[in-house]
């Protein structure tokens, strides 16, 4: 792939920033209407910052891919940057909160660990592959954008419905 081919990724990228701006308004919606009730659940701040974190790494990762002229090696590094951020984000929050019980969902911590693992790795992975091969790396934005997507859609429940129950 060369550099021009960059431009058959402006649809997808168009779209993936609109879907996570979306869903970003709607994860900060339900933190401020149930942010009393997040709060007394000790894993439930983290999940929303993770939430957030996530949502808006593919609404910027997005946004940086969508820059014309952009050289392959200043994308790569911005989405590195963002992918490893958001790793960060998500492992610190995790970690914070591993000890928080979660009544009747023993898998619950396991499966928000390995859902922030899919969500955010191929991100970094993405990165460097655009910056040492060119543009093909952005296949690896597709799993992760997905991840985070799917990510943003449970949390936003729990966060909206799961919350009150």
């Amino acid at each position: 792939m060369t550099a021009s081919d960059i431009r058959d990724w402006a649809n997808f990228f168009s779209a993936e920033a609109g879907a996570a701006a979306s869903l970003t308004g709607l994860v900060i919606v339900a933190i401020s209407i149930n942010l009393s009730r997040i709060l007394a659940f000790p894993q439930l701040p983290g999940r929303a910052i993770e939430t957030l974190t996530m949502l808006v790494g593919v609404l910027l990762a997005s946004s940086v891919a969508l820059v014309p002229a952009q050289p392959m090696h200043a994308l790569g590094a911005e989405i590195f940057v963002i992918g490893s951020l958001m790793w960060v984000v998500v492992v610190v929050a995790y970690l914070r909160g591993r000890g928080a019980p979660v009544p009747g969902k023993r898998w619950a911590p396991a499966l928000r660990l390995i859902m922030g693992q899919l969500a955010c790795v191929p991100f970094i992975i993405a990165g460097i592959v655009v910056f040492t091969s060119g543009a093909s790396g952005l296949y690896w934005t597709v799993p992760g954008t997905i991840f985070c997507l799917i990510a943003g859609v449970l949390n936003a429940w729990v966060l909206l419905v799961e919350v009150v129950r």
